[in-house]
């Protein structure tokens, strides 16, 4: 990590200037405000030790000049008990932490260790995103796509806040990554929160961030996904699943830019785009008194609703060819192909799991089949029997009798077997079948425990 300290006492940048470079640091250090904004502009730094009281150009102005020219660097500010305020003043504006003179050696190389730590992390994410950006985009050619992605070019620019709403599995992390992608923040990070995926006890530690000894645990500091997101986006999905005493200070984020960690004192600025999302009906929630209506009034500017995928007629097909190419690749497998009879099965499939359940589908089938075409009966024993809707479809939406009867057949062996953990005599046995007529049963119909 690179250092940049500018103080005017010789002593303090000579002795800053060993200790830091003692730790592994690589560290130059300048004397007056100027040649601060000089180095700078010449120079990548990670970390700005900055002390406010400068002949010339003072601290503040100095870190005015960093919010102007957006300089992508931490700056700890350095101060005497008369500069405090000013130090304060900073911290306010987006300065990473202000430590008091004399010096406390261990609280500078704990936020010069922490601050290194957060760089790692958005280098992570950063790195993520990019992986990202090469591999998925919006997908689909169905009309109701088509308005999506004309909402998101237009939405994309401003800075308005989007609320997405959507059944789980539809796409809609995929919707606001596409609004960041379109962005003037694409080139900082985009990162997603979901509400639901830990317990609510956790849920403010992990987006806000806490200090040392916030908590039992708590031995060093955390830095939250809201603070990671600085500059960029923060997706926050599930958003309905949030607590009322969450929502309240995230509520405070959008109206003034600022937060606490928890456990901390310091109040932290933050420049962040955020955009939510949620499969629950909030109106219905703040009539219960389960979700904040100023807080659903602040994110829901501009709302996209993401229809279902068996209301996207024709996507489909289009999607479960494009997961093929992509999984295949993955694989460095030759690309499989769908039977005619298998494409009119994925395209008249429900698919209750949207998006989300085809994908997890194709990539199964990728790995299961092992020819080059994938046909109506290597999908059948994936999607049938979950649910009455895929039942009906097993049967009702078979073209002929015999298509029909050998789906009942899959699932009412499937279902046996399943019932007797895959023991074929016991389940021979029950069915009043002989051992061998029931494998060349399964044999015909491929019907497979490895499969499932």
């Amino acid at each position: 990590m690179n250092i940049l300290v500018v103080d005017d006492e010789k002593n303090i940048r000579f002795t800053l200037t060993d200790i830091l470079t003692d730790e592994g640091y690589h560290v130059k250090s300048v004397d007056t405000g100027e040649k601060c904004i000089k180095l700078l502009k010449k120079q990548r730094f990670d970390m700005l030790i900055l002390d406010v009281r400068l002949p010339g150009m003072d601290g503040i102005q100095v870190f005015e000049k960093i919010l102007q020219s957006e300089i992508d660097i931490d700056v700890l500010v350095i101060s005497g008990h008369s500069g405090i305020q000013t130090a304060v003043k900073a911290v306010k504006l987006g300065a990473y932490d202000f430590i008091e003179k004399p010096l406390s050696l261990s609280k500078l190389l704990t936020a010069a260790r922490n601050i290194a730590e957060k760089r790692s992390l958005q280098i992570s994410v950063n790195q993520n995103q990019s992986e990202k950006k090469q591999k998925y985009n919006m997908i689909g050619e169905s009309p109701q796509i088509k308005i999506i992605r004309d909402t998101i070019n237009k939405v994309a620019p401003t800075e308005a806040k989007v609320l997405i709403r959507g059944e789980s599995g539809t796409g809609k992390e995929l919707v606001a990554w596409a609004i960041h992608e379109e962005s003037n923040r694409k080139e900082k990070p985009f990162i997603a929160f979901n509400s639901a995926a830990l317990p609510s006890e956790l849920v403010e530690s992990e987006l806000f961030g806490y200090d040392k000894g916030a908590f039992t645990g708590a031995d060093k500091r955390k830095i939250g996904k809201l603070e990671l997101a600085h500059r960029g986006t923060l997706f926050l999905d599930e958003i309905g699943d949030m607590s009322m005493a969450t929502q309240a200070k995230v509520l405070r984020v959008i109206q003034e830019g600022t937060f606490e960690r928890v456990g901390g004192e310091n109040t932290i600025s933050i420049d962040v785009r955020i955009l939510a999302a949620t499969h629950k009906n909030l109106e219905d929630m703040i009539e219960e008194g389960y979700f904040r209506q100023d807080l659903f009034y602040r994110l829901n500017v501009l709302p996209i609703t993401i229809p279902p995928l068996r209301e996207r007629s024709g996507d489909r097909l289009y999607l479960a060819n494009h997961f093929l190419k992509h999984f295949c690749s993955e694989m460095k497998i030759k690309v499989k192909k769908l039977t005619p009879n298998a494409g009119i099965l994925l395209d008249t499939y429900n698919f209750p799991g949207n998006v989300r359940e085809l994908k997890n589908l194709i990539e199964r089938l990728c790995i299961l089949v092992s020819t080059d075409k994938i046909a109506k009966k290597d999908i059948i024993p994936h999607i049938s029997g979950l649910n009455a809707a895929k039942e009906e479809y097993s049967f009702m939406s078979a073209s002929n009798f015999a298509d029909a009867k050998r789906d009942f057949e899959i699932q009412y062996l499937t279902e046996k077997l399943k019932n007797y953990n895959w023991n074929i005599s016991l389940t021979a046995e029950n069915l009043g079948m002989k051992q061998p007529n029931l494998s060349r049963k399964m044999k015909d119909l491929n019907i497979s425990r490895y499969n499932q």
